[in-house]
C-alpha cells in the first residue's frame, strides 16, 4: 500500500501535528508513506519515522499580485501532478482547504484515489471568493472528504455530497500518554496554560482580559500561553494595559509542551472557533482541569461538561473569568475533573483513531478511480487489504 500525503506546510501547527502522526504510524506497520509538502523542507517542525520518504516542492512564495497568485499556484498544480505521476501511490490524502483544491486539480485524470480533509471549521474560518468557489466546484470530485466532528457534517455534504462525507476526530499523541502517568507527581505551580499559534481565531486576547479580571483574587497564580504568531504584539501591548506584565508570559514555540503542561494546574482553551484542538485533548491527558469555549466545532466532542472539564460559551469573557475564578479556588474540583480527564488517553488513542483511516482508505482504494493506473493494472494492488 503507497500513501502519499499532501499539505501546504509541515511547520507547526494542529494539522501538521495529525499529519505527521499519521505517516509515523503507517510507516511504523509496513505502508510505504511519502509526505509532500508545497514549503521547504528547511521549515519542517516534527520528525518523521526514518522509513517516510520526504518531498519539498519549494512553492510557497508570497504573490504580490492576482497575475502572480495565478501563476503560481498554476505552476504548484503541475509541480504536484508531475510528482504524483511520479511516486504512482494507491491514494493521495490531502490536509486542508486550498491544498486539497490544488490536489485534486493536480490528480485529475491520472486515475488516483483522492481523499481530502478540512482542518478547521470552515464556516467560520475565510478563505476568499474566488477559493471558496473552486471548494465549491470541487470538492464533488474527491473519492472522500475527512472532517473531524459531526458538528460539521451538514456543511461536508452540502460540498462533497453525503457518500464522500467521513467523520474521523484527531488521534492524541502517544507522547501525552506518558506524561499523562507522570502528571500525578507535578508540583503545585498555580499556573494556568494556554496553547496555540497567536492569532485571532484562539482568542488569548479573551483569555488574558478574562485571567485579569480573576487575578486580584488569585494573587500567587500566573498565566503561561505557549506558540508564537502574528498577534504576539498585539498580546503584548494588552498584557502591558492589563498590568500584567508580572503575571502573564508569552512563552513561544516549545519543542515539548507535555513538560509545562505536567507542571501547571490548570488549561484553558479560549478559542473563538476550532477544528479538533489537540492542545484541549493533550492537557487532558495530563492529568489537567480544563476549561474551553463551547465554539465550534471540537471542544464539546472532547469534553464532557462538568465530567471533565468545564465549557463555557465562546466570546464571553465574564463566563471565562468566572469558569477560571471558580476553578483556581478550588483544588479539590480541579483534581477531580483531571482524574476524568485521563481517559482521553483512551477515547482518541492513535490505534483507535486509525483503524478508522484505515476502512477508509481499504473503502477509497477498493472503490478506485477511472483512469490511467486503473487501466495499468493498479487496481490489483489497491485491492489488497490496508
Amino acid at each position: 500500500m503507497r500513501i502519499t500525503l499532501v499539505i501546504s506546510t509541515f511547520t507547526i501547527g494542529g494539522a501538521q501535528r495529525v499529519m505527521a502522526l499519521m505517516a509515523n504510524h503507517w510507516a511504523a506497520h509496513g505502508r510505504d508513506i511519502t509526505l509532500v509538502s508545497l514549503s521547504q523542507q528547511s521549515e519542517d517542525w516534527f520528525e518523521l519515522h526514518h522509513l517516510v520518504k520526504r518531498v519539498s516542492l519549494n512553492l510557497m512564495s508570497v504573490s504580490a499580485h492576482l497575475g502572480q497568485a495565478l501563476s503560481q499556484n498554476a505552476l504548484r498544480v503541475l509541480r504536484l501532478r508531475d510528482e504524483l505521476r511520479r511516486l504512482r501511490p494507491d491514494v493521495v490524502i490531502s490536509f486542508m482547504d486550498t491544498t486539497n483544491v490544488l490536489t485534486i486539480l493536480a490528480s485529475r485524470g491520472l486515475g488516483i484515489p483522492v481523499i481530502i480533509s478540512e482542518r478547521i471549521d470552515p464556516r467560520r474560518h475565510a478563505i476568499g471568493l474566488a477559493w471558496n468557489k473552486l471548494r465549491s466546484l470541487l470538492y464533488r470530485r474527491a473519492d472522500a472528504l475527512v472532517v473531524q466532528s459531526p458538528d460539521l457534517r451538514d456543511w461536508a455534504r452540502e460540498v462533497a455530497g453525503d457518500a464522500r462525507v467521513h467523520i474521523i476526530p484527531n488521534p492524541l499523541n502517544p507522547v501525552f500518554n506518558g506524561s499523562a502517568k507522570e502528571a500525578g507527581r507535578r508540583r503545585s505551580g498555580h499556573t494556568v496554560v494556554a496553547m496555540g499559534r497567536l492569532v485571532r481565531q484562539k482568542g488569548f486576547d479573551l483569555l488574558i482580559e478574562a485571567f485579569a479580571r480573576c487575578a486580584g483574587q488569585h494573587p500567587e497564580w500566573s498565566l503561561v500561553i505557549l506558540g508564537e504568531g502574528e498577534e504576539r504584539s498585539n498580546l503584548e501591548s494588552l498584557i502591558v494595559a492589563m498590568g500584567l506584565h508580572d503575571r502573564v508570559c508569552l512563552a513561544g514555540k516549545v519543542p515539548h509542551p507535555s513538560q509545562v503542561l505536567g507542571q501547571a494546574d490548570l488549561f484553558v482553551l479560549s478559542s473563538r472557533f476550532e477544528g479538533f484542538p489537540n492542545a484541549l485533548m493533550e492537557a487532558m491527558a495530563c492529568k489537567l482541569a480544563v476549561i474551553s469555549t463551547d465554539c465550534p466545532s471540537g471542544p464539546r466532542d472532547i469534553v464532557r461538561d462538568g465530567v471533565d472539564g468545564l465549557l463555557i460559551p465562546p466570546d464571553d469573557v465574564n463566563a471565562l473569568a468566572k469558569g477560571m475564578d471558580r476553578l483556581m479556588a478550588d483544588p479539590m474540583e480541579r483534581q477531580r475533573l483531571g482524574a476524568n480527564a485521563m481517559e482521553v488517553v483512551e477515547r482518541f488513542s492513535v490505534e483507535k483513531i486509525m483503524s478508522k483511516w484505515d476502512e477508509l482508505v481499504a473503502h477509497t482504494c477498493r472503490r478506485g478511480t477511472g483512469g490511467e493506473y486503473k487501466r495499468k493494472g493498479a487496481l490489483s494492488r489497491r485491492r489488497q487489504p490496508v
